[in-house]
């Protein structure tokens, strides 16, 4: 899997991005993260849906209910992805700090 729009899209979402990082505090049930926000059941599970279908997020089935997690496999994808752009941005700062002055003219 590379990281695509979906990754990034189900990332966009305020309440997506708090579901996640509610998740990478520490494993939580639909249950637990519901008493954590201002949306219905219903709708955390249509989120988590879309965080597990982009790779965000697993659940592991615990009794009657999942635990969710984050899935690192996705997530060392989406870093991967986003490490990319910061060694290119880093490399150009150093060749331009590493220019002489007069070359800089």
């Amino acid at each position: 899997m590379t990281v695509d729009s979906t990754q990034l899209a189900a990332l966009g979402d305020a309440t997506r991005r708090t579901i996640f990082e509610l998740i990478a505090s520490r494993p939580r049930s639909v249950a637990e993260i519901t008493r954590e926000l201002t949306v219905s059941q219903s709708a955390v599970s249509q989120h988590l849906k879309v965080l597990r279908e982009s790779h965000l997020v697993r659940a592991e089935p615990k009794g009657a209910s999942n635990v969710y997690h984050i899935d690192p496999a996705g997530l060392a994808q989406m870093r991967a992805w986003l490490d990319r752009f910061w060694s290119s941005t880093l490399a150009a700062y150093k060749v331009a700090v590493e220019q002489s002055p007069e070359d800089q003219t």
